[in-house]
């Protein structure tokens, strides 16, 4: 059997028990447990081990801004193409869908992955991008977000400085942000994984070993689709997941040289599932409107969590995929066919209930007036 289809098999099947433990994980808090251990214990000693065993050269510095393009780009698509999906502006869904499609949590789905097939280099490279991202996510996101709400509660006379001022600690203080800011000390005065004392390599190498199953594990835990969100949910992670391949298509016909390690880089990072960040703006916007309204009329939190929930094993599904095919998959023709099947696969359907509808209607009021 291939090597690489074995890979993906013993990956899906750790996401299959993790489905199977679900019903062993019975509160929110020993789920979110969990993800404390991967995001910051587990992944930050990854990151750190993938930094320390590679060269990081001066043109990487732009792999953060290339993600935040990245972002920008895909929210604005969004706006434009969300009302197609039959999600109307100015609605709660449609804020909350806004926020976390342009979103993305490498950590979660894209980082085992590219360890597991690329190495060290490849997840280094991908935690300098994350760089980019988490301004976008945390800050962007964020500002946002109180834009919504102080437009829907004008009077109130709270002032966002002292949580701008927040977030920026909260994005300084995050473990992998930490880690990198230390690794990246380490090179620069020289230091590599082998520069370590022999026991603090053997400790930061057992805990990046078990990112891996944590990670499909938990992926496999969290999946908790409500039937009725699903059809949407689909449709909008099909949109999402055909734009970006588009876009890496663009990218790669613009830079047409770069190694094979690179080139399925810039595929498979902006294929990462959506962040939890957006949702715990959405979260705290909820809370505020709370005492205001009984139903929300900023943003819709459940819906954003199912996203979340659904989007981890789809963007999970769609990585291996990339990786297991390898260079293949990283040709513009390829990118560029499979994204606008993936799009017109998303936008068909809504689109075809449009136009039947009003038919539909019109056949009612026809029988009604015979």
């Amino acid at each position: 059997m291939n090597i690489a289809l074995q890979k993906a098999i013993a990956l899906l099947a750790l996401i299959a028990i993790g489905i199977l433990l679900k019903p062993k994980i019975k509160s929110k808090e020993q789920a979110d447990g969990i993800k404390a251990i991967i995001l910051s214990l587990a992944l930050p000693a990854t990151i750190f081990i993938a930094l320390l065993k590679t060269e990081v050269r001066v043109e990487l510095i732009s792999l953060p801004l290339l993600a935040l393009i990245f972002n920008v780009l895909l929210f604005g698509l969004s706006y434009l193409l969300l009302p197609f999906m039959g999600i109307a502006r100015g609605t709660p869904e449609f804020r909350s869908m806004l926020m976390m499609i342009p979103s993305l949590a490498p950590g979660l789905s894209c980082f085992p992955i590219l360890a597991e097939y690329q190495g060290d280099q490849a997840v280094a490279w991908a935690a300098l991008g994350d760089l980019g991202n988490k301004v976008f996510v945390l800050i962007v996101l964020y500002l946002l977000a109180m834009r919504w709400y102080y437009r829907f509660f004008p009077s109130e006379n709270v002032s966002t400085a002292a949580k701008v001022k927040d977030l920026l600690l909260t994005l300084i203080r995050e473990p992998v942000n930490l880690v990198i800011v230390v690794a990246m000390i380490c090179l620069s005065m020289g230091w590599h994984m082998q520069s370590l004392p022999e026991f603090l390599q053997d400790v930061v190498l057992k805990i990046g070993a078990i990112m891996t199953p944590l990670v499909l594990l938990f992926i496999g835990i969290s999946v908790q689709p409500r039937w009725s969100e699903l059809r949407l949910i689909g449709g909008i992670l099909f949109l999402r997941a055909g734009l970006t391949l588009l876009i890496s298509g663009i990218f790669l016909s613009l830079v047409p040289n770069l190694s094979p390690a690179a080139a399925i880089l810039a595929v498979v990072f902006p294929q990462s599932a959506v962040s939890f960040w957006p949702f715990a703006h959405i979260a705290a916007v909820h809370t505020l409107e709370g005492d205001k309204t009984s139903s929300p009329k900023i943003l819709n939190p459940g819906l954003a969590l199912n996203f979340i929930a659904l989007s981890l094993p789809f963007s999970t599904l769609l990585i291996l995929s990339i990786c297991t095919i390898g260079v293949p998959a990283t040709r513009p023709i390829t990118l560029g066919l499979a994204g606008l099947v993936m799009v017109t696969l998303a936008l068909l359907p809504p689109l075809l209930r449009r136009v039947r509808l009003p038919k539909m209607e019109k056949d009612v009021e026809m029988m009604v007036e015979n």
